[in-house]
C-alpha cells in the first residue's frame, strides 16, 4: 500500500544511466512507500567536476530509453536544469514543493551520500523536514548511518557499478553491454559519446 502522494526523488548525473540506477529505482518503487519515483537529473553536482558531464539532453534521452520498457512508475525530472547552478538539493526540494504542492517529496540516496550529508547546504533543514531513504553502499555502514541521522534504510541489493567506470571503458573501446541496457549502448555508439574521458 503506497502513500498516494509520496514521491521518491533519486538524484543523479546519470552519466550514463546504468543497470545499477535501474535496479535502485525498481527496488524503491516495489519496496518503498512511494506512488512514483522521480529520477532527478543534475546538471552539476557541487562535489563533482562539471567538465566530465555529457550534455544534459543526451543524459535525459538515455534515461528515457532505459526506463521505457521497465513498466515502472518512474518519471524523469529535469527541474534542476531550470534552476541556478550549482544544484543544491534544498533549492530543488523548495522548487518542487512550490510546483507540486500536493506531493510529499522524499529523498532516495546511497549510504555514501549520507556519510557526507553534513557538507550539504542546509543539511539540517533537509534532515528535519524530509523523509530520507538510504540504500547500502560498499565501504559504509548503512545501518549505523541511518541510526545516527534517524533516516530509513532501504535494504536494496548492493550493486557496485559506477558511471565513471563505464565512461572510462567505453573510451577505451571496451564492451559495456552487461552494465547498460542494449538500447542505451546503441544510443552511446550512435552519438559517439564518451569517446574521450
Amino acid at each position: 500500500m503506497h502513500n498516494n502522494n509520496r514521491i521518491g526523488l533519486f538524484f543523479g548525473s546519470f552519466n550514463p544511466v546504468h543497470i545499477g540506477h535501474s535496479a535502485i529505482a525498481n527496488y524503491a518503487v516495489v519496496f518503498g512507500d512511494f506512488v512514483e519515483v522521480w529520477l532527478v537529473v543534475s546538471p552539476h553536482n557541487p562535489f563533482k567536476q562539471k567538465n566530465t558531464l555529457t550534455d544534459e539532453k543526451h543524459r535525459i534521452a538515455m534515461l528515457q530509453i532505459a526506463m521505457k520498457n521497465l513498466n515502472l512508475p518512474v518519471k524523469i525530472c529535469d527541474i534542476e536544469m531550470h534552476l541556478s547552478q550549482p544544484s543544491y538539493t534544498i533549492r530543488t526540494l523548495e522548487a518542487l514543493e512550490k510546483e507540486y504542492p500536493d506531493c510529499e517529496f522524499c529523498i532516495i540516496m546511497g549510504a555514501d551520500n549520507l556519510a557526507c550529508i553534513e557538507q550539504w547546504r542546509e543539511y539540517q533543514n533537509i534532515l528535519n523536514n524530509y523523509k530520507i531513504y538510504v540504500y547500502p553502499r560498499l565501504g559504509h555502514d548503512a545501518k549505523a548511518l541511518c541510526s545516527k541521522y534517524n533516516v530509513e534504510l532501504l535494504n536494496a541489493p548492493i550493486i557496485e557499478i559506477s558511471s565513471t567506470f563505464i565512461r572510462e571503458n567505453i573510451s577505451k573501446g571496451k564492451c559495456m553491454n552487461a552494465f547498460i541496457s542494449p538500447e542505451v549502448g546503441e544510443y552511446i555508439m550512435k552519438n559517439k559519446l564518451y569517446k574521450n574521458k
